[in-house]
């Protein structure tokens, strides 16, 4: 790979075999692999720190369907931001739940802001927001 550098990181043995095991049990080929997802990760985050960054979110959203009027008052949520949603997907779970996922794009304040109000409609049981990059950046 063009543009790569190689450099040494001191570590304590036991800090090292912690980490050896944990990217292990995760399915890491090397250590080099693992430490570049790190620092993505760090570079993430700091991103999501500017409100202002364009970045990508999902919402996860579960929810009894026999709720009233919920499922329609998600739909009309969403149809309000229309700009900054990408993309849903519904799956029935079982007879009565329902797992709905959202992909949003935008700025990070948006996002949050837009991910706050889907997980916070009355009847949602559970609603989590998963953060992630344009790809832009890395």
């Amino acid at each position: 790979m063009s543009g790569t550098t190689r450099f040494g990181v001191s570590i304590n043995s036991k800090l090292l075999a912690r980490f050896d095991a944990l990217i292990a049990d995760k399915g890491y080929v090397n250590r080099s692999e693992a430490i570049r997802d790190l620092i993505r990760n760090a570079l993430v985050e700091q991103q999501w720190a500017d409100d202002e960054s364009e970045a990508v979110g999902t919402v996860s959203l579960v929810y009894d369907h026999h709720t009233r009027d919920l499922a329609d008052k998600l739909t009309e949520h969403q149809h309000s931001h229309h700009k900054e949603i990408i993309s849903t997907l519904h799956v029935h779970l079982d007879a009565h739940h329902c797992l709905e996922v959202v992909v949003i794009k935008g700025k990070a304040r948006d996002i949050k802001r837009l991910a706050d109000e889907l997980i916070g409609t009355k009847g949602v049981i559970h609603g989590k927001l998963m953060t992630t990059t344009t790809g832009r950046e890395l």
